[in-house]
């Protein structure tokens, strides 16, 4: 099998975009913060994640009414839904040319009601053949997200029988 990082088509998941604003200054900030005590691709990633979904409360969790959905919006106010800390995450990786991808599931209520969209940033390191998700939400009670390469450490796992769906990559 062929490393992703080989692949002409890798640069779209270290590019910069409207919310994937990794060349602002805020961005570039907490990037360089992250990367002083972790100079290698693992450490980065694993201590960029753990900032993401420590230090960015979930907006629903903590009540917060405002809106963020730019990455540098999210690192300057510290507030966002799992898309917006996801786009965070992703925005952090890419500052230090890890590639990221954000990548969705479909989940509903215990019963298969209420459908959502649950975002999560896929993560790609230097010598990995595949990527790894992680889901920088956080937060829910009994729930143990984390980094992880292995096994997914994610909020929720999905549950086809009620409808629910990990979309692909």
């Amino acid at each position: 099998m062929e490393l992703i990082q080989q692949d002409p088509d890798i640069d779209a998941y270290l590019a910069a975009g409207e919310a994937v604003d990794h060349e602002h200054p805020r961005v570039r900030e907490v990037a360089d913060r992250l990367s002083a005590g972790h100079p290698d691709a693992r450490g980065y990633a694993e201590a960029a994640f753990a900032y993401v979904r420590d230090a960015i409360p979930h907006s629903m969790d903590s009540g917060d009414l405002r809106v963020t959905w730019r990455a540098s919006d999210v690192l300057e106010l510290r507030t966002g839904i799992c898309y917006a800390k996801t786009v965070a995450y992703a925005a952090l990786l890419r500052a230090r040319g890890i590639p990221a991808a954000l990548c969705y599931q479909r989940l509903t209520d215990d019963d298969g009601s209420h459908p959502v969209v649950h975002g999560l940033t896929a993560v790609l390191l230097p010598g990995e053949r595949t990527w790894a998700r992680q889901d920088p939400r956080g937060g829910a009670p009994g729930v143990d997200a984390r980094f992880s390469l292995g096994e997914e450490r994610l909020v929720r796992s999905v549950r086809p029988e009620l409808g629910e769906v990990d979309y692909p990559l």
